[in-house]
């Protein structure tokens, strides 16, 4: 097991922040990073946080149910609507993107053009399609320095930091492995079902339970908390199962991800013939980390 060390420069200047996707999971965080914009400024942070949320959704009844939306914000857009409530609320001065993140995208931490800046980048989405178009966006030659990403399915889910391999994170041994390099198939759009998300309020919460997305919310916060807080971590994600109450952490571990790579590439045949069997429904996603839903 070893230790990380935060990137140093996230202590020397106010840190930008993108939150793609405010749905069950995403809200969650959203709502959580003023207290850590907070904790941060208290402990003599030089800038704290601006955060940037992204999402092309409008919100519908069923949103209503599991997420922090009313009837009367029905049919506006979930970005604009919870970033206009903690501005107001916290005297913030956070911006809403209310757009879907799109291919081709670049986002890096200095480049002051149209694209969007971020030293940190938190996936909240709930297709593989959207977490390829985000694991794209910040490698190569993006400067971006971790990437968070926090996906579930009924009542268990995960949480991965890594530090996608770019301009910024070059390749080494200690790098932090992000969730598409431990997964793979988690970025594999021909995986996606397109039977989800339902507009039924009960299959919704038929298909997630009403917590999973608020403590998944929360382990992520914490361990982004611990990063700024202590410097330094010593694991870099874990694995929540609501229904057996079990908890696991994910280590920092080079040997670790390379057995992860290796189970993953034995066993993505397997969830391939399991999709092709379930007459494309892509089931596999509830019977096998990592979960994608949020």
């Amino acid at each position: 097991m070893e230790i990380h060390r935060i990137h140093p420069e996230l202590l020397e200047r106010q840190v930008r922040v993108l939150v793609v996707g405010c749905g069950g999971t995403g809200s969650a965080v959203v709502a959580g990073l003023p207290y850590l914009h907070q904790s941060l400024m208290a402990h003599g942070h030089p800038g704290g946080l601006h955060v940037t949320v992204v999402d092309g959704d409008t919100i519908s009844p069923a949103n209503c149910i599991r997420q922090p939306y009313s009837r009367s914000e029905i049919g506006l857009n979930k970005a604009i609507v919870l970033v206009n409530r903690l501005n107001l609320f916290w005297g913030l001065k956070w911006e809403a993107v209310p757009a879907h993140l799109r291919p081709g995208t670049f986002i890096s931490r200095n480049y002051s053009g149209d694209d969007l800046r971020a030293h940190i980048v938190v996936g909240c989405v709930d297709t593989r399609a959207a977490r390829a178009i985000i694991a794209t966006s910040t490698s190569g030659f993006s400067a971006v320095g971790y990437l968070l990403d926090i996906g579930n399915s009924v009542s268990s889910g995960q949480f991965v930091l890594g530090e996608p391999q770019n301009a910024r994170n070059k390749r080494s041994r200690s790098r932090l492995r992000t969730v598409a390099e431990l997964f793979p198939e988690i970025v594999d759009p021909s995986l996606d079902d397109d039977n989800e998300p339902s507009c039924s309020a009960i299959q919704a919460l038929d298909r997630q339970e009403c917590f999973v997305n608020a403590l998944l919310a929360q382990h992520a916060l914490a361990l982004l908390a611990r990063l700024f807080r202590y410097g330094e971590i010593s694991y870099h994600g874990g694995f929540i199962n609501l229904a057996s109450g079990v908890t696991s952490v994910l280590r920092i571990d080079p040997e670790c991800w390379k057995r992860t790579r290796r189970l993953n590439k034995h066993t993505a045949p397997l969830k391939q013939r399991h999709k092709e069997d379930s007459n494309g429904r892509a089931n596999e996603g509830r019977v096998a980390s990592p979960d994608r839903r949020t």
